[in-house]
């Protein structure tokens, strides 16, 4: 991905100076929200939310959009076998139970939503695919289309069903049983009128973004829809405020939720487009805020890089989610909100996590993450991190998932074998990280950045401060870590590790000094990398792909200990060849 560094950094975003990214305190929703929600919950098994759902039988839909994505072509395949598959697991069609459906929760909403429906169209002519997909539509509906319950029923599920029943209505309402069609077509007049009153109480971020997608989408191919169309893009408008950071950063800090946003609002522009409306501005404002963003963790390869529980994401589907959204841009080269800061020169891409991990209730797998990077040749990864914390399943177990999630599993330092950000038991994120100091600079000779956090300060009396420079033709670059005592209380002597977690196709040779390394990328370029200040090895590590299978890998680790004043690790990574 061609960046260069304008002349201008004013235009291209780069501010130079230091600048304080403060956290709130994670305490998640507040006992009244979550009460309230539970109590709207069990509001669906009243009478009166049944009564709420009534309504006008809609004869037809008034068009139906373009679902220009491609979809998954091994779950599509699989499909046409007779079965579904999602990261690595498998549920026979034949023997699926909606009433007793016992599987792995993610894999559960991907069958709810019925976003499989995408994969099967890829893989199938409409001949073939609709007896399949009908047959999925009459065993759901039998349970679910009369009684609202979780996971079915849920906002984000509820809305991306509404999405994907429109999208592919041909492969569900082909058939020329009336009775059936007429409850397909009541059953997407329902789920409309059960988001109409629950949108804004479903979980902030993508989930409440996709759930009034679902109404506005609902309002423009269900006739009759102009009331609820002003409703919806009033509360569209809203979500993607508090879906989005100013920068046009997922609240998240996901890749893959920045991706399903993005997505989730170029469907609805193809909504629009086929009822030849206008899409309105803040929906384009929007989308020309949230593609930069996206751009600008993207490797060189046009893969996202591996952040906040996201794998990496392959080049492919990012670029049909942003040809979908129809905005043509530059990558967003430091994104201070989002948190992610791009250095990029000639061929090299370097990335960086310079804010602190996102509040639980808004991240699926938050990370302890802060001051990690990874850095790109071109299509060749080089340094990562494992990532994948987020795609629990068939080879993901969840106390794998939870390792992926610490520091020790990114390229950065850790101190006493502890994380920045605390990981309790029970999935949040504890104490850590509060405030990180950026300083960026764009000069003649390169880029510098230095970032600092506080995520060891007040449990080891400890900032990690790391330092870096790229040069100009991107072949060269200078890194150093230090650990620098904060405080009155002189701190203890604490071993450190600093982490290089190496792509898979990387193969690392120490030198005869023990004190560097060569770095082979299969069919790719030779680069060397040097350290001081601590011993340098090389240990097994692991990398997640984009489907959610790890790959054996390894990383280059250089540990030490601190002395009373600190410590410090310089590091060069150099294109040698």
């Amino acid at each position: 991905m061609n960046d260069q560094t304008p002349p201008d950094f004013a235009q291209d975003g780069i501010e130079q100076g230091k600048r304080l990214i403060r956290l709130s305190g994670d305490k998640g929703l507040s006992l009244a929200e979550r009460l309230a929600n539970n109590f709207y919950r069990l509001t669906w098994r009243t009478p009166l939310h049944s009564m709420r759902l009534r309504g006008k039988y809609p004869l037809k839909l008034l068009a139906v959009p373009n679902d220009a994505i491609p979809g998954d072509a091994r779950a599509g395949k699989a499909l046409r076998a007779g079965y579904f598959l999602f990261r690595g697991m498998k549920q026979p069609i034949d023997t699926l139970d909606f009433a007793n459906l016992n599987i792995d929760p993610a894999f559960a909403d991907y069958i709810h939503s019925f976003r499989w429906l995408r994969d099967l169209s890829t893989m199938a002519t409409r001949e073939q695919a609709a007896p399949i997909a009908e047959a999925v539509v009459r065993k759901w509906l039998a349970v679910h289309a009369e009684r609202p319950s979780e996971p079915a029923w849920r906002a984000d599920n509820a809305g991306w069903r509404l999405l994907f029943w429109t999208a592919h209505a041909p492969l569900i309402l082909s058939s020329t049983d009336l009775v059936y069609r007429s409850l397909v077509l009541n059953c997407i007049a329902r789920t409309a009128r059960h988001l109409d009153r629950g949108a804004d109480k479903a979980q902030a971020g993508l989930p409440r973004l996709v759930a009034w997608g679902g109404i506005v989408a609902a309002s423009l191919l269900i006739p009759g829809g102009g009331p609820r169309r002003i409703f919806g893009e009033a509360g569209l408008e809203r979500a993607i405020d508090s879906a989005f950071h100013a920068d046009g950063g997922s609240v998240s800090r996901s890749p893959a939720a920045q991706l399903e946003g993005i997505m989730l609002l170029s469907m609805l522009g193809a909504v629009y487009d086929v009822r030849r409306e206008n899409i309105p501005d803040f929906i384009q404002m929007a989308l020309h805020r949230t593609v930069p963003a996206l751009l600008g963790i993207a490797h060189g390869d046009g893969g996202l890089g591996s952040w906040q529980g996201s794998a990496a994401i392959a080049d492919t589907l990012v670029e049909a989610v942003v040809a979908a959204s129809g905005v043509r841009t530059r990558p967003l080269r430091q994104a201070r909100d989002w948190g992610y800061q791009r250095l990029s020169a000639g061929q090299t891409v370097l990335l960086v996590d310079a804010a602190p991990p996102p509040v639980s209730h808004l991240a699926v797998a938050g990370c302890a993450s802060t001051n990690a990077m990874e850095i790109s040749d071109g299509p060749h990864r080089l340094i990562v991190n494992c990532g994948g914390a987020a795609l629990t399943g068939g080879t993901i177990p969840q106390d794998l998932a939870q390792g992926l999630r610490t520091t020790a599993a990114h390229s950065t330092l850790v101190l006493d074998d502890r994380n920045s950000t605390a990981i309790l038991n029970d999935g949040t994120l504890g104490r850590g990280v509060t405030e990180v100091e950026l300083d960026r600079q764009e000069l003649e000779q390169g880029s510098r950045l230095e970032i600092s956090h506080d995520g060891y300060v007040r449990r080891l009396g400890f900032l990690h401060r790391r330092l870096l420079l790229m040069g100009t033709d991107g072949r060269e670059i200078r890194g150093e870590d230090m650990l620098l005592p904060v405080g009155r209380r002189k701190p203890a002597a604490t071993g450190f590790a600093v982490c290089f977690h190496l792509a898979p196709d990387v193969e690392p040779t120490l030198t005869a000094d023990k004190q560097g390394a060569l770095l082979r990328i299969a069919m790719g370029p030779l680069w060397q990398f040097r350290a001081g200040g601590g011993a340098l090895t090389i240990e097994d590590s692991l990398w997640v792909d984009g489907e959610g299978r790890p790959h054996p890998a390894k990383q280059l680790v250089v540990t030490g200990e601190t002395a009373a004043g600190g410590a410090s690790v310089g590091w060069l990574l150099k294109r040698v060849g």
